[in-house]
């Protein structure tokens, strides 16, 4: 744990001249605001306010002032920027004026739902998975979706074009703290993914956050644009979030059996039904765009039954057992898109739901028909309703917080229903 003196004495050792204080809109959109390193005690003392309606990514809102409060480990200097007057971040809590947390806050809700399980004597481990794309810019700087590459599954350059951006991604993630498991090029041409170890559950999410400011800063310093969009390009895989949960309780992983070697606890059974249970309506958070359902209706091993399995099939949920002692839980639907505050609060708070109602999965991959099987949604829309129809959603995220997020998420499906997509010109123009 750092104090304030730690960090006081370190930013005049390394010459930091402006801190970042960092937050998360409720879409995950990663929000700052600098102060100067003559500024930064007053911030430590939780003294920076701002207007508590750019947590809904609308400041016409009128909400009430809202103040950050930085969590001193989340202290970082920036490697990528100038190393004479350094900037760092610190990701910090909003709260309300009384120092309680503001409803709407996504980290505060993975907090809460963390707190909630502690109580039950239960921990988290998570370990992500998130793919991206490298595509071109035009001659003016704006982000285009074209490649040259030809790049699949593990290339190796010269067929890897992004090779040189992926290894600089690494090194700076590495020298702001990230111990980083491996790196390679994706299924698709310009496809990318760079993994890094496991942590406890908040902060896995505030490495996610950190992860993508990295991505899209260096691959912009290679002059191309780095995106979290599911399904840029149609005919190709799209990018997941694969998120592998290790579920701990007295210090001990109980996803498997201690009693029967290489057979999924009863625990783990409930936590994954859990899952199963709640997973159309958890998709407005963990799948959050109307591009996320071109991805998971599009096969390329995306995930569209909610089925689970012990072995390497393509299911909604799988035990990874591949893992050895960190056999985890994976969850292979949610995208890079999502708020990772809100879609590990959603994914752990169902588990739980599923551990305190006992009640074991009924559908694995390997012994059902199709008959068995049901599916995701296969709209944004069609999420959004069952979003709306969970008491769950509501009693995890707040109705208050519910109902701004469904409005938010209906607009952006009407505004896409609006829109007449060049496929249809080509399709019915010339016929009708």
């Amino acid at each position: 744990m750092r104090d304030k003196s730690e960090i006081l004495q370190l930013v005049k050792e390394e010459d930091v001249e402006f801190i970042r204080l960092q937050f998360t809109d409720l879409f995950g959109t990663l929000k700052n605001v600098a102060v100067t390193a003559g500024q930064l005690e007053r911030a430590m003392d939780n003294q920076y306010k701002f207007d508590g309606s750019l947590l809904y990514g609308d400041p016409c809102r009128g909400e009430e002032d809202m103040y950050l409060h930085p969590d001193l480990d989340t202290f970082a200097i920036l490697p990528w920027r100038p190393q004479q007057g350094k900037v760092a971040r610190l990701l910090c809590d909003v709260c309300k004026g009384d120092g309680t947390p503001f409803d709407a806050d996504s980290r505060s809700i993975l907090k809460r739902v963390l707190e909630a399980a502690g109580e039950k004597g239960y921990q988290f481990m998570v370990d992500p998975e998130c793919e991206f794309f490298l595509f071109h810019t035009d001659e003016n700087g704006i982000p285009t979706t074209v490649t040259h590459e030809k790049a699949g599954y593990m290339d190796i350059s010269p067929l890897d074009l992004g090779e040189n951006a992926r290894r600089d991604m690494v090194l700076t993630l590495e020298e702001m703290g990230f111990e980083i498991e491996s790196s390679h090029h994706e299924t698709a041409p310009a496809q990318h993914e760079i993994d890094f170890n496991c942590a406890e559950a908040l902060k896995t999410a505030d490495s996610i956050v950190t992860f993508k400011t990295v991505v899209r800063s260096i691959a912009k310093r290679h002059g191309l644009h780095a995106t979290f969009m599911p399904k840029p390009r149609p005919g190709v895989a799209g990018s997941g979030m694969h998120l592998t949960i290790q579920l701990y309780k007295d210090s001990q992983n109980v996803v498997t059996d201690s009693k029967h070697k290489g057979e999924v606890s009863d625990e783990a059974r409930w936590f994954i039904e859990g899952i199963m249970n709640h997973a159309k309506a958890m998709c407005a958070v963990t799948n959050p765009l109307v591009n996320s359902y071109k991805r998971l209706n599009s096969g390329f091993e995306a995930p569209r039954d909610i089925i689970w399995t012990t072995k390497n099939l393509n299911a909604l949920i799988r035990v990874a057992y591949d893992r050895g002692e960190a056999v985890g839980i994976e969850l292979r639907f949610p995208d890079p898109s999502a708020n990772p505050y809100l879609t590990l609060a959603v994914c752990l708070a169902a588990g739980m739901d599923g551990i305190e109602k006992r009640i074991f999965p009924g559908v694995m991959a390997e012994n059902c028909s199709g008959n068995e099987i049901d599916h995701l949604p296969e709209t944004l829309w069609e999420a959004v309703d069952y979003m709306e129809k969970d008491d769950f959603m509501n009693n995890t995220l707040g109705r208050d917080f519910v109902n701004t997020y469904i409005a938010s998420k209906r607009a952006e499906w009407n505004e896409y229903m609006s829109q007449v997509s060049e496929w249809e010109i080509e399709k019915y123009l010339y016929r009708t």
